[in-house]
């Protein structure tokens, strides 16, 4: 049978971050930001990581679908907020995958997400199903150039054998210590070395080595490739890449520089992403990732690609987004600047391990219950059904609640509570099939407001931080859709 890619999903953090916003207040100190301060940057909120987004790409790609199925989950990203506690099991439980399954932490190198791809393309072909997923949601130095560049953002991909929407062709891979970048357990920021040294060095060098030996061994023609997804390099830089290896300069994917930014280790992905919704079956998609080496994989697109659903793709993200010019905004949502946060941010944080443990079904997995005599459904979980015309004891079965479509009952916004972007919204939401919660709001747009009836959505976020410990506790809020923002 034939193996490749099933299904994809993508997750970019509605806030657009208005690159003029950035050079408007660094270009006193820095002139060359200004050159940069065009289009925009996805800048995930005070309470998303690079788990949050990966839960979020993986709930797009795997819609519709039986996640029993799944039989491993690659996650790749160098924004880890775990270094001992593997990230991947949590996303995992999050999105409700069985426990019976294989979790990989993928780090260390930007080329992570093409790295994971590749693990998983390889268990795919002993006949195993795996969700890979590419996230980042990476710090810079206020008045860098990666400030203005980076993004924040996550890609999936769904791998195994069956109906695929591309085949694998072939793949190559290159490892070479080439340092363009670098950051230690110690430093809290990259150091970037200089931009003419890994154009000279890398992307025109190790890039092509890589490239032609992948078409040499699969006997493919450089100018028969339809779409080229390579997440590093100037548009220029491109252009002169595309001539050195044969590609037709049409070829090139778009590298989401104006309306995204690079989202490190998902960006490959995620230019994945989009040539797959822009493919024709039986063209050709060549997709690359940049890291310490190379690595490189051809797929054919198929038949089966017209019958995936648009919402859960590239285009969609895009089109969701709502413009944020408060630049200072950015910075304490990534901690980058000392504010005071006064007396009711200094509540101790600390969380009992054991109690989040056995809570870990509502708080991870959004699991409440379904009582098997009358089908009431009700959350949190509780041993008497809520339905007064049953009131039966034991026989509430687990029922996910993360999917359910959701209405707002009531709304509070409070100044007095303590959140790091204030107000702090919170309500009861009531979900269609029945359950009603108190539940905190996430992505509230003040401009657009709240209303009571409007749909709403849950989303998995960051609940709040342990800063004394390190630790940080994750739970699901409520987002309202918008038209044309969040949906």
């Amino acid at each position: 049978m034939s193996v490749g890619i099933l299904g994809f999903g993508a997750y970019l953090p509605q806030a657009r971050l208005q690159r003029k916003s950035i050079a408007a207040a660094h270009g006193w100190f820095e002139p060359a930001l200004l050159g940069l301060g065009r289009g925009e940057r996805t800048m995930a909120a005070w309470d998303e990581d690079s788990n949050t987004l990966s839960v979020e790409a993986g709930r797009a790609c795997l819609a519709g679908r039986d996640r029993r199925q799944v039989d491993g989950l690659y996650n790749g990203s160098t924004s880890f907020p775990f270094l001992d506690r593997q990230n991947s099991v949590l996303v995992s439980e999050a999105l409700g995958l069985s426990s019976a399954l294989q979790t990989f932490d993928l780090s260390g190198s930007q080329r992570a997400g093409t790295s994971a791809l590749l693990a998983a393309l390889k268990g795919a072909a002993t006949g195993e199903t795996g969700l890979v997923i590419g996230a980042d949601n990476r710090r810079t130095k206020a008045a860098s150039v990666g400030e203005m560049t980076y993004g924040d953002g996550a890609a999936a991909v769904l791998v195994g054998q069956g109906d695929v929407i591309a085949t694998l062709v072939g793949s190559h891979t290159r490892s070479v210590d080439f340092i363009d970048h670098f950051r230690t357990a110690q430093s809290e920021f990259d150091y970037q070395w200089e931009a003419r040294w890994i154009r000279d060095e890398g992307l025109m060098k190790i890039v092509p080595e890589s490239v032609n030996a992948l078409l040499q061994n699969t006997g493919i023609d450089a100018g028969s490739i339809a779409h080229f997804c390579c997440p590093i390099g100037s548009a220029k830089d491109q252009k002169a890449l595309a001539r050195k290896l044969g590609l037709r300069a049409e070829a090139l994917q778009d590298t989401l520089e104006s309306n995204c930014g690079n989202t490190g280790a998902a960006h490959a992905l995620l230019m994945l992403i989009g040539a797959l919704e822009a493919a024709k079956p039986g063209e050709l998609i060549v997709v690359l990732g940049f890291g310490q080496g190379c690595d490189v994989l051809l797929f054919e697109a198929t038949d089966a690609l017209a019958q995936l659903p648009a919402a859960t793709g590239l285009k969609a993200c895009l089109a969701n987004r709502c413009e944020e010019e408060n630049y200072f905004k950015y910075l304490a949502f990534n901690d980058l600047i000392t504010m005071e946060h006064g007396l009711r941010a200094e509540t101790d944080k600390n969380t009992a391990l054991s109690a989040a443990y056995r809570n870990k079904a509502l708080t991870t997995g959004f699991v409440g219950g379904k009582c098997s005599q009358c089908g009431t459904e009700q959350i949190p979980l509780a041993p008497i059904c809520v339905n007064p015309q049953c009131g039966d004891v034991g026989t509430q079965e687990p029922h996910p609640f993360a999917d359910a479509v959701a209405s707002l009952n009531s709304y509070t916004s409070d100044r007095l509570t303590y959140s790091l972007d204030p107000p702090a919204y919170y309500g009861m939401i009531q979900f269609a099939e029945g359950g009603r919660i108190m539940i905190d709001f996430a992505d509230v747009v003040a401009e657009q407001g709240l209303e009571v009836g409007m749909p709403m959505r849950m989303v998995f976020r960051i609940r709040d931080y342990d800063h004394k410990r390190g630790f940080r506790r994750y739970y699901w809020k409520a987002a309202p859709i918008y038209p044309g923002i969040g949906a």
